[in-house]
């Protein structure tokens, strides 16, 4: 079961306990700068580890003012669409939970819905500079998952070629692997991905597992594949984009 670090606590809570009840995911974003596009970021991995244990999820915006901005530039970096959160706190459809995913800065128990009792909250550390360089929106999201989301995150220059970088080499392994017959994913990688991703959406822990996976010699290509591929419903990285083109 998914468990995140509630920040009204510092306890872990559960994110989903009524299971396959809906889940309503509040992304709160008061402003338009890069720590507001690394909340809908986590809000949207959220959604899809939710998702992925069948869980259904409501993603709602709320705190926005200007909200075509963030949500423009959430698009980019693959984040779903999230709802106007103007319903009010609560679960939404049927009874659930609620998670408020919120900036580190930001009183946990502020805002719509924050001080309502059961709504666990989601703190995320903020992201200089303050102002995005989404010219290549993969790499960026890549940065950011490379950064557990408790922790701040320097998104310069150097962190982008980085993670361009390691974008590039991932694909072409994916799209080299696909080449190979399938192999379906070991019951033990499997458990360990959503293991991590369960464990307060360890982002981190599933590119580690992955970086295993690519160099494991007795794992075959098939199964690297399926594994990449499997991860990337949680990561989000478009791994498998270059399956089909010329070696």
């Amino acid at each position: 079961m998914l468990r995140i670090i509630d920040a009204r606590t510092g306890e872990p809570a559960p994110a989903a306990p009524a299971r396959r009840a809906p889940t309503r995911v509040e992304a709160h974003v008061p402003g338009h700068d890069a720590t507001a596009l690394r909340v809908l970021l986590v809000a949207d991995l959220l959604v899809r580890v939710l998702e992925l244990d069948s869980t259904p999820a409501w993603a709602v915006l709320t705190g926005a003012a200007e909200r075509d901005g963030p949500r423009k530039d959430a698009a980019a970096l693959g984040v779903r669409p999230f709802d106007d959160g103007t319903a009010g706190p609560g679960p939404g459809p049927g009874s659930g939970q609620s998670v408020r995913v919120v900036s580190a800065g930001e009183d946990a128990g502020e805002g719509e819905g924050g001080d309502a009792p059961g709504v666990a909250t989601v703190a995320v550390a903020s992201v200089h500079p303050a102002v995005p360089d989404l010219a290549d929106p993969d790499a960026v999201r890549l940065a950011l998952l490379e950064r557990h989301h408790h922790a701040p995150v320097e998104l310069d220059a150097t962190a982008l070629d980085e993670a361009r970088a390691t974008l590039a080499g991932l694909r072409g392994a994916v799209a080299d692997w696909a080449r190979q017959p399938s192999r379906p994913v070991p019951g033990e990688l499997r458990d360990r991905l959503r293991a991590a991703w369960e464990d307060d959406l360890d982002a981190p822990g599933v590119l580690r597992v992955l970086r295993r996976v690519a160099t494991d010699p007795d794992l075959p290509d098939g199964a690297r594949f399926e594994t990449f591929a499997y991860a990337d419903r949680f990561l989000g990285l478009h791994l498998t984009r270059d399956v089909g083109s010329p070696p």
